[in-house]
């Protein structure tokens, strides 16, 4: 693993996947279990060649590398501070060859990449829409939760039209925003066929939704069975170890 410079506030954390670490700012968006869920959820076939939509930290292109037997994963981020942080992860890491972080707004993509040329997409997006108000727009941590630099539209347009036919395009949201996903996702070619919702416990609502589409493919959505977060005694459950590669203490 080659050393990388720490800046000031960054740190290095340790995957538990593959011998993986990544760079993250304290002071930054630091990734979170949604980007963990979201990189187990994908079923990418091999040989592959991937892009991720606003990559952030890039530990969705990470993940995916290491759970799934790609050709090429392009991590996509706006923010050039955040693009160099995740760039030199990807060095880090000694994944150059595998993985390429490209800094530019998303929805210059099809114009720079080209169309129809990829086999599957995963994106976190902003989950919160933008209104205005007291968010600063060019707070780092502001750009990766709300709106400000693209919408939900914006993501899966464009993700339609980077995609080759039968392609897939694996994402996480919120469950309130799922009319607009689903809706969206129609719109534009995209027909929903997996969900997922994730729950914080088995009493409680879920906070997130796993969505797999294909790229002009037939209607037929599948709901799989719930994944719960933590049991009623605050601990993990069994899958959520099972994800992170951990063992129980």
């Amino acid at each position: 693993m080659e050393k990388v410079q720490l800046k000031e506030h960054e740190r290095i954390d340790d995957l538990q996947c593959k011998g993986l670490k990544i760079i993250q700012d304290t002071t930054g968006f630091c990734f979170g279990m949604d980007a963990v869920l979201l990189a187990n959820f994908c079923d990418i076939k091999n040989n592959s060649t991937v892009i991720d939509l606003g990559t952030g930290t890039g530990i969705i292109p990470l993940l995916v590398w290491a759970k799934n037997k790609v050709k090429k994963i392009y991590g996509i981020e706006i923010q050039k501070d955040v693009a160099e942080m995740a760039r030199r992860s990807i060095r880090m890491n000694n994944l150059e060859d595998y993985i390429e972080i490209l800094n530019f707004d998303l929805k210059e993509a099809p114009e720079k990449l080209g169309v129809n040329q990829f086999d599957a997409i995963t994106t976190n997006p902003p989950y919160m829409e933008y209104g205005g108000g007291k968010v600063n727009p060019e707070d780092k941590k502001a750009i990766s939760r709300h709106e400000i630099k693209c919408t939900l539209e914006d993501v899966i347009r464009v993700s339609s039209r980077l995609l080759r036919h039968n392609g897939r395009f694996f994402m996480v949201h919120r469950p309130h925003r799922i009319v607009d996903i689903l809706w969206l996702l129609r719109k534009y070619k995209l027909e929903p066929k997996k969900i997922r919702f994730v729950h914080p416990k088995v009493d409680q609502k879920p906070n997130l939704v796993l969505v797999k589409s294909i790229k002009a493919a037939k209607p037929e959505l599948k709901f799989e069975r719930p994944l719960y977060v933590y049991n009623d005694d605050g601990t993990y459950t069994d899958e959520i170890y099972e994800i992170y590669n951990m063992n129980k203490a």
